[in-house]
């Protein structure tokens, strides 16, 4: 006897829900969309607008220029030193925001904390606007150091310098600002950030007090 053959539209629908198993399947054996594992940390001074606040104005008048960085970090990477001359750059700890911006931020508060001090311009400036110090800021280290065996720190190192405005403008100020290094865990980026943010915040008090009395 011949076997019995099967219908054209019956054939069809077991083709078709034999391909929806198959997809079926195959979607099963996807792997599930991992987590994105990069994180982002801020610079931050808690109570520098507060200490502001709180003082009466002053009458210097100080222009900010543009925080310089050093070419190797002017990336959002953490960077943690590893050799004397080697840098591990940190693809998945990044900070929030650019780090010449942030740094800017902190020093503008830090300076209109200043006693003495009323008015703290960053660049570009405007044209009518007067000035009687401009502060320039280069950093050059800004990172976490784990060179030392056991002894991983925060370390921020910075070119300061202080100048009078206008066409005879002169450097009253030029000097180099280490940090004292701060022992970090080596592996909490959010604490390398508060260590980093601390020493930032030194940086700003350092100029503060490198700024002459108006006469």
């Amino acid at each position: 006897m011949r076997p019995l053959k099967t219908s054209g539209p019956l054939s069809l629908s077991r083709l078709a829900a034999l391909g929806l198993l198959a997809l079926a399947a195959g979607c099963n054996l996807a792997s599930p969309p991992e987590d994105d594992p990069t994180r982002y940390y801020v610079l931050s001074d808690a109570g520098g607008s507060d200490a502001h606040a709180a003082q009466a104005p002053g009458t210097l008048r100080i222009g900010l220029r543009a925080v310089g960085l050093e070419g190797y970090l002017k990336n959002r990477q953490f960077v943690v030193r590893t050799g004397a001359n080697e840098v591990d750059f940190r693809d998945y700890r990044r900070w929030a925001e650019p780090l010449d911006a942030a740094i800017s931020r902190m020093l503008r508060a830090k300076l209109l904390a200043s006693p003495g001090v009323g008015q703290v311009s960053c660049e570009p400036f405007p044209l009518e606007q007067e000035r009687d110090f401009d502060v320039s800021v280069e950093i050059l280290r800004f990172e976490g150091d784990v060179t030392a065996p056991g002894r991983a720190s925060a370390n921020l190192t910075a070119l300061i310098e202080v100048s009078t405005t206008g066409a005879d403008s002169k450097v009253v100020v030029r000097k180099r600002f280490v940090a004292p290094a701060a022992a970090w865990d080596g592996s909490s980026f959010d604490q390398l950030a508060g260590l980093l943010s601390h020493d930032v915040a030194a940086l700003g008090q350092e100029i503060a007090s490198d700024i002459p009395a108006k006469d």
